[in-house]
C-alpha cells in the first residue's frame, strides 16, 4: 500500500483488509470529533545547536502538519501541540530510561528538555494559533496514564479521534498512537506527518501500528476525508 511518505508492505495491507473489511477503518472522520495531535516538534529534536536527538526529517514535515492544522481548525476540530518535558520527577519515577543513557547523553537530554530551555520550544515555523492547546508530557507516550493530561483535555472537548503527527515516528509518536487506541480513541498515524531517523524505521513503525492498532493515512487522504464529511 503506497502512501505519501511511506509504503506499507502488501502482505500487511492484505491481512488488514481481510480482518477489517476495509483498507482504512477510520476514513469516516467526523471533523468535530477529530483532533490533530502534534508530538514533540521541538528544537530539541530539530536544531542541532540546542537539541539532543535531532531528526533532520522532522523539518521536512512542517508544511504537512501546518496544512493539517489549518483544515482541522476549519472543519471544527482541535489542534494540540505536545511538548516532551523533563522535570526532577523523571529522574526517580522514570529512572530506568535515564540509566540506559551515558552520563553525557543524560545531561544533554535534561538540558534540552527542561521547560523554558531553548530546546523545549516548538519549531518556529509551526502554525500555532491562539485557539490551539499546548500539552506537556513526561513520558514517550502522551496517552500513558499519568504522562500528560491530553486524554482528559480531548474527552472534555468531545474528541474521540486523533490524528498523530510529529517525531520520532517509532518512539513518541507510535507510543502515543498505540496508547491512544488502548485507551479507546480512534487513532490515525499520518504517514507524511511523522518523521524518524531513517525511512526504514519510519515505515517499520507505521506498518506495525497499521497491522493491529489503527489506521495510517497520508495528509491528502486525511484532508479529503475531513472535507467530504
Amino acid at each position: 500500500m503506497k502512501l505519501n511518505g511511506a509504503t506499507i508492505p502488501d502482505a500487511i495491507a492484505e491481512r488488514v483488509l481481510v480482518r477489517r473489511g476495509t483498507a482504512h477503518c477510520f476514513a469516516d472522520l467526523h471533523p468535530a470529533r477529530t483532533a490533530l495531535v502534534v508530538i514533540d516538534m521541538q528544537l530539541a529534536f530539530m536544531d542541532a545547536a540546542v537539541g539532543h536527538a535531532v531528526v533532520p526529517a522532522a523539518r521536512d514535515i512542517v508544511p504537512a502538519i501546518n496544512r493539517l492544522a489549518a483544515v482541522v481548525r476549519q472543519t471544527g476540530g482541535g489542534v494540540f501541540w505536545v511538548k516532551n518535558t523533563h522535570d526532577d520527577r523523571c529522574l526517580t519515577d522514570w529512572s530506568v530510561m535515564h540509566d540506559m543513557a551515558t552520563p553525557a547523553a543524560r545531561a544533554k537530554r535534561i538540558a534540552a528538555m527542561t521547560a523554558d530551555a531553548p530546546g523545549h520550544a516548538l519549531w518556529p515555523t509551526l502554525d500555532v494559533q491562539s485557539e490551539d492547546e499546548i500539552v506537556l508530557k513526561y513520558r514517550f507516550s502522551a496517552f500513558l496514564p499519568g504522562a500528560s493530561d491530553l486524554p482528559e483535555r480531548l474527552r472534555a472537548r468531545g474528541f474521540d479521534t486523533v490524528l498523530i503527527t510529529g517525531t520520532v515516528t517509532n518512539v513518541c509518536c507510535e507510543s502515543s498512537a498505540r496508547d491512544a487506541m488502548m485507551t479507546n480513541f480512534r487513532a490515525v498515524m499520518v504517514s507524511d506527518g511523522n518523521a524518524a531517523s531513517s525511512q526504514t524505521e519510519h515505515e517499520a513503525s507505521l506498518s506495525a501500528f497499521y497491522s493491529t492498532f489503527g489506521d495510517v493515512m497520508d495528509t491528502a487522504m486525511v484532508i479529503g476525508c475531513l472535507r467530504r464529511a
